[in-house]
């Protein structure tokens, strides 16, 4: 395999195992042990130096290079874990809980590092197995850190797992430190030829990135393209525990199954980009399709009847197709924020995509804040509606980019 995706693939997942041992196992772990809900609806907030990373991607940007900020962030991660292994939750929750903030953050400059990396090391035609690496392999560390981890957290407990946690980031340091293909994105000049002045001035900065061809348009399609997709998902499966489903049933289905047909799709994205190169043309299809499945969940949750077994298996193949069709489309939006960022200059890369990333986290978790008070407010029937408002808006907004928008 081409040396360039192994690096990836190699540091997307690692990259992946902080937000799976946070979304997936943390929860869980934490009310196993007593801890209140108050205390583990807190643990939201150490996601907070994602949506902050554009305060030190510039840093990353202009000091030092790519290889040395991984090396740094990953070797942050180890004393983090190595930290979190000698301490429990149930007696040092704060403790472990700025353990974990820390994790995060370091995460966070990883992140923007391997961003950098990327586009620099991808080509054109690369870009579309690129992607699919990026959001396959960062999907396959999430899952290990959030399910894997979590069914073998009986046999090993807390410090045993987070000593793995430990030696898979030790691993992944020593990896890149020889990785010769680093060295690819080493000295590369800026694309007028010229050195770029050190800057942190935040209205400079914003200026620069502004000023990239095709960046507001994409700026605005990554805050809207998942917000309908982003309520149905959310919503749908406790749609189902309220209509007869068992929480066994949807682990299964909406956990397991559901992320197979997810990676499915992101790996076909990158299969069809790879073939069309462009991948506006296909998302105006597959927004358009995604529209219609989304359709189709909405009709059963005005139709749905507990008592009839062909709306459980309508259910659960709604819940595949929407995992399936959301996975194409995750790997060709972040496609098109590639293909954005490398017209940026060299010195603003990293900087430029972890904009770009910022308004996809932020899109997404400023949704899922308030989507519950919707479905409170507005009842599931009503709420799907919005969603599919939501999801039409984002075809809109597609179908009427303006020429050279993207």
């Amino acid at each position: 395999m081409n040396s360039k995706y192994v690096l990836l693939g190699c540091l997307y997942f690692v990259q992946g195992m902080p937000y799976g041992l946070q979304s997936g196992l943390l929860p869980i772990y934490l009310r196993s042990v007593g801890l209140s809900f108050t205390k583990i609806s807190l643990a939201k907030m150490l996601y907070l130096p994602w949506v902050l990373k554009m305060l030190w991607a510039p840093l990353v940007d202009q000091y030092h290079t790519k290889q040395t900020w991984l090396v740094l962030s990953m070797s942050g991660l180890v004393l983090a874990c190595l930290a979190c292994a000698t301490m429990s939750p149930e007696t040092n929750f704060l403790p472990v809980a700025l353990m974990l903030l820390l994790m995060n953050f370091f995460a966070s400059v990883q992140d923007i590092a391997v961003d950098g990396v990327a586009v620099r090391l991808l080509g054109q035609d690369e870009i579309g197995y690129g992607n699919t690496i990026q959001v396959v392999a960062y999907k396959l560390g999430s899952v290990l850190a959030g399910g894997g981890l979590l069914t073998l957290m009986h046999l090993l407990g807390w410090g045993v797992l987070f000593l793995l946690l430990a030696i898979i980031y030790l691993l992944a340091i020593l990896y890149v430190w020889s990785a010769p293909v680093l060295q690819l994105t080493l000295g590369r000049p800026s694309q007028d030829g010229q050195p770029r002045a050190r800057t942190f001035n935040p209205w400079r900065i914003l200026q620069e990135l502004f000023h990239v061809p095709g960046t507001l348009w994409t700026a605005g399609f990554v805050l809207l393209y998942k917000l309908g997709e982003q309520g149905a998902t959310t919503m749908f499966p406790l749609f189902l525990l309220d209509h007869g489903f068992s929480t066994q049933q949807l682990g299964f289905w909406n956990g397991v199954i559901a992320m197979v047909f997810s990676i499915t799709g992101s790996s076909l994205g990158g299969q069809l980009m790879s073939k069309q190169r462009w991948p506006l043309s296909l998302l105006k299809a597959l927004l358009l399709l995604r529209f219609c499945s989304l359709n189709l969940q909405t009709f059963l949750v005005f139709i749905y009847d507990d008592g009839v077994s062909l709306f459980k298996g309508a259910a659960i193949l709604s819940i595949c197709v929407q995992h399936f069709i959301g996975g194409l489309i995750t790997t060709l939006a972040f496609s098109t924020m590639m293909q954005c960022t490398q017209r940026a200059d060299g010195s603003i890369q990293a900087t430029h995509y972890s904009f770009l990333a910022t308004l996809e986290v932020l899109g997404k978790l400023a949704f899922s804040t308030f989507v519950g008070s919707i479905v409170d407010w507005l009842g599931f029937a009503s709420s799907f509606c919005c969603f599919l408002f939501l999801s039409f808006t984002s075809v809109l907004y597609v179908l009427n980019m303006p020429p050279g928008g993207s």
